[in-house]
């Protein structure tokens, strides 16, 4: 267990939650020994808390065989100490539980389950979600991604009675920054541990607990590890850096095209890997090259990334 402000015991530790892209190659098919290498090095140099499948990971396009394959891959490229995370997304209830079966037949214990997005959730039928996953599978740990993609962004009072129900549900994660909703969940469920994005962590870490949710820390793991251990004045400041990336970001997108978040995660991940594509699966459009070295171009000075070997 790990302690929180106000002597709170929290289900999950506040470390750094970086996610495990899946390169493609040119006809679509996953590139396995690309996909080793930067699992390794992630674990090595960044963080042994390590997730597949969210929707940075394309969890949400993968087919079955995809899946199993990836998964497969996943579990015989990761290292010792590896903390692994498989993410879950699906409209069907009955094939997260399938899938959640599959990681835990090849000794994954940890997942991380999405809403289904067909259509917003009442809480009867959330509490049915929480009871088919968490409660059926006690063994296992459970992160909720809460995003407003799922049609339901859950709260305060929400977690508090979810988390009483299910002692395995451990974690929360949450982009953007509305403070209002972080507090409302930190106060009313402060077992459950929260991760947020860069800007949402600097904003909460200094009066709570919270883990680093890497996003734009993706594109500089030794950044990103000083921005998690940092407080105060020092967090701020770095704060600040990680706005200019953002900047660069932005600014090197097409801002007539929008891309799902994973064409973000690829570009920010190819600035640390250097021959890692941009594709994703189709339909989903993705930027091209000029744009990550408009990105590049962009970078705030010193802001220099080892290469992948």
């Amino acid at each position: 267990m790990y302690v929180l402000f106000m002597n709170v015991s929290k289900r999950y530790p506040p470390v750094i939650l970086a996610t495990c892209p899946i390169p493609w190659t040119e006809r679509d098919e996953f590139d396995d020994s690309l996909f080793s290498r930067v699992v390794v090095r992630l674990v090595k140099d960044f963080t042994p808390h390590v997730y597949l499948f969210g929707t940075a990971g394309e969890g949400y396009a993968v087919t079955d065989r995809q899946y199993k394959a990836i998964l497969r891959t996943f579990r015989e490229t990761l290292p010792a100490a590896a903390e692994p995370m498989i993410g879950i997304i699906s409209l069907s209830l009955g094939t997260i539980v399938e899938r959640i079966a599959l990681g835990r037949e090849m000794d994954f214990r940890s997942f991380q389950l999405s809403l289904p997005s067909w259509g917003a959730l009442t809480d009867l039928e959330t509490d049915r979600f929480f009871a088919e996953t968490c409660g059926r599978f006690p063994d296992c740990h459970f992160l909720h991604y809460n995003l407003a993609r799922s049609k339901r962004l859950l709260d305060g009072n929400a977690y508090a009675r979810l988390a009483h129900a299910h002692p395995n549900l451990v974690a929360v994660k949450m982009g953007g920054e509305n403070t209002q909703a972080f507090s409302d969940i930190l106060t009313k469920a402060p077992t459950l541990q929260c991760f947020f994005t860069e800007f949402g962590y600097a904003a909460m870490r200094d009066t709570h607990e919270c883990g680093l949710l890497a996003a734009l820390s993706a594109s500089n793991h030794r950044k990103g590890i000083a921005y998690h251990d940092a407080r105060g004045p020092q967090l701020a400041v770095l704060a600040e850096e990680f706005r200019a990336v953002h900047r660069a970001l932005k600014s090197a997108i097409d801002p007539t095209v929008t891309h799902i978040d994973g064409a973000y995660d690829k570009l920010l991940l190819k600035a640390e890997f250097s021959d890692f594509p941009l594709r994703l699966l189709p339909p989903y459009s993705y930027p091209d090259d000029s744009a990550f070295s408009r990105f590049q171009a962009g970078l705030p000075a010193g802001w220099s990334p080892a290469k992948m070997q």
